[in-house]
């Protein structure tokens, strides 16, 4: 097999990344923002491929290094076109946009577009390659000391997360987020099925990321089965830990966490066994729960999509525990503390350079350009108010899903379901409707009956109605809740205050049929016994008119003969 093209190809596979991070920010924040997550994830790439071909490469690959620490910026790809190692240009610049665009979901829906373009363009022209270089530069110190991160997990993943910790901190959180009693509130994402997508495309081009730089077939199979042995285990753990803990398997965690599985391995894919995979597996699948809840719930620290869990924290765990199950020189495997010392220290030098250099970066941002949008535009969403946007989705009605109310609720417990003959006794007696009448059309009276409902008892509704005459209606496809509380669901490790669940509202004016005929009909088609049967509501109408012919109240509503 031809490394060389494998090199090449694996490079194009991180390059596909942009996708998934983009439908993963997209997915788990709210659909006004969308078309802004996809502009930053677009101008990630290509704005850091100017600033990393104008000076970061140079930085990061110069063969005079001061001190270990940092080159002197070359040019060869200007003056040396047809000679210049194009592979590994194409290599590190790819590497660079996926460091600098792991920012953009811990800093969703509140950043000026502007100032994440600055932050962009710094990153990836000195942040990145100097550190990356004290890595994976033969004359960068930590190279010297033998530092491992074959892939990144820190180079990359945890110099990402410290960044976006830094802005999330900096900008603070998103309106409502927090209650005024300091208690956490879920904004859920606007598509989990895009999350998911994006989840399986970071998946599959991690494979490119991780196995890109193998040396040889035997190698590159090794680091297949690391990358795909250590994301497996971390989902099934974040699984059942999330399944324990609130009741239920918790869905945005577990798309999290292959990636966090994914980052973890990222540092040791060469150099650990299979043993060494399950182990950061299992590490990275509950550490993500964590740090994500600490940093909301405890911390209040508001980042949309959890990028500062998966990469920075899962970055570090997974460089750290290079240290102790690298198979050669790994604490456990009889190395002693040397490798992990040498861990430790690369962690805690590039940590402290990234926030260091991260925390001016953005104080001079958000004190010169300004690094949040103003609370109009932010209610209003980041489409319409920085990119001229109506919407990202253009065909369809917008939803509005108000789940942030600090009370406690959620699906409510259904109640025991009454026994056939009490059932039965229930619904024999006609439920008698009282009316106030301020006038009639035509001298015959017109009701408004709105009936809301159940989605799954719909059919039997309009079945029922059609028995007794009733054929005119009009239905809608509604969010709602009632007043009962009962067993809290949670979203991320939040508990839902108010679940608005779908429902299908129901109007009929009706002159013809009586209306105490149409309640009983509709009750007796919707009725469980259960919360959740919907209600009923009646309504005087004072009159109607029919645009084709004119006719007014009761003549209005007949249909042709």
């Amino acid at each position: 097999m031809d490394m060389s093209i494998w090199y090449l190809v694996g490079a194009i596979l991180v390059f596909f990344m942009q996708a998934g991070f983009a439908m993963v920010e997209s997915g788990l924040t709210r659909a006004k923002n969308a078309g802004n997550i996809i502009m930053k994830n677009l101008m990630d790439f290509c704005i850091g491929t100017v600033v990393f071909m104008l000076l970061g490469y140079g930085i990061m690959n110069s063969e005079r290094y001061f001190f270990g620490l940092i080159g002197l910026p070359e040019y060869q790809l200007f003056t040396g076109f047809y000679t210049f190692d194009w592979s590994n240009f194409f290599f590190q610049l790819v590497f660079c946009a996926t460091a600098a665009t792991i920012v953009s979901g811990a800093m969703a829906e509140r950043t000026k577009f502007s100032s994440y373009c600055i932050y962009s363009a710094v990153i990836s022209a000195v942040v990145y390659p100097i550190e990356a270089g004290w890595v994976w530069n033969g004359q960068g110190w930590l190279a010297q000391l033998g530092f491992i991160d074959f892939a990144g997990s820190c180079v990359i993943h945890m110099v990402g997360g410290i960044s976006g910790l830094i802005g999330a901190i900096l900008l603070g959180p998103r309106i409502g987020k927090y209650g005024k009693d300091g208690n956490s509130r879920a904004i859920l994402g606007h598509n989990i099925p895009i999350a998911a997508l994006g989840t399986f495309i970071l998946w599959f081009c991690w494979y490119g990321f991780n196995g890109a730089a193998a040396s040889d077939p035997a190698q590159l199979a090794q680091i297949l089965g690391n990358t795909t042995i250590a994301p497996a285990v971390a989902t099934v753990v974040c699984m059942l830990f999330t399944w324990i803990k609130n009741g239920k398997p918790d869905v945005g965690m577990c798309l999290n966490a292959p990636l966090a599985g994914l980052v973890g391995i990222t540092a040791g894919c060469a150099d650990l066994d299979a043993v060494g995979s399950l182990v950061v597996g299992v590490v990275t699948g509950v550490l993500v729960v964590v740090v994500v809840e600490l940093l909301d719930m405890k911390l209040h620290i508001d980042d949309p999509v959890g990028a500062v869990a998966v990469h920075g924290s899962c970055g570090m765990a997974g460089t750290l525990l290079t240290g102790l199950l690298a198979t050669e020189g790994g604490l456990l495997y009889g190395g002693g503390l040397r490798q992990l010392g040498v861990q430790c220290l690369g962690v805690v030098a590039v940590a402290a350079y990234t926030g260091v250099v991260m925390t001016i970066v953005f104080q001079v941002i958000k004190h010169t350009n300004g690094l949040r949008v103003t609370p109009e535009e932010e209610v209003a969403g980041l489409d319409a108010t920085e990119h001229g946007l109506p919407s990202a989705y253009a065909d369809f009605s917008p939803n509005t899903s108000i789940t942030a109310l600090p009370a406690a609720n959620a699906f409510p417990e259904p109640a025991p379901a009454p026994a056939a003959a009490a059932q039965e006794a229930a619904m024999a007696e006609a439920v008698p409707v009282h009316t106030i009448t301020r006038g009639a059309a035509g001298g015959r009276k017109l009701s408004n009956v709105t009936i809301l409902c159940n989605q799954a008892k719909f059919e039997e509704l309009k079945t029922a109605l059609n028995g007794i005459g009733v054929t005119g209606m009009t239905v809608s496809q509604v969010l709602g809740c009632g007043i009962q509380k009962g067993k809290t669901e949670y979203y991320r490790g939040v508990p839902l205050a108010i679940n608005l669940l779908p429902k299908v509202q129901v109007e009929i004016v009706v002159s013809k049929v009586p209306v105490e005929q149409v309640v009983n009909a509709a009750r007796q088609a919707l009725y469980t016994g259960r919360i959740g049967d919907g209600k009923i509501f009646v309504y005087d109408v004072e009159n109607v008119i029919k645009v084709r012919t004119g006719e007014e109240g009761y003549d209005a509503l007949q249909g042709e003969e």
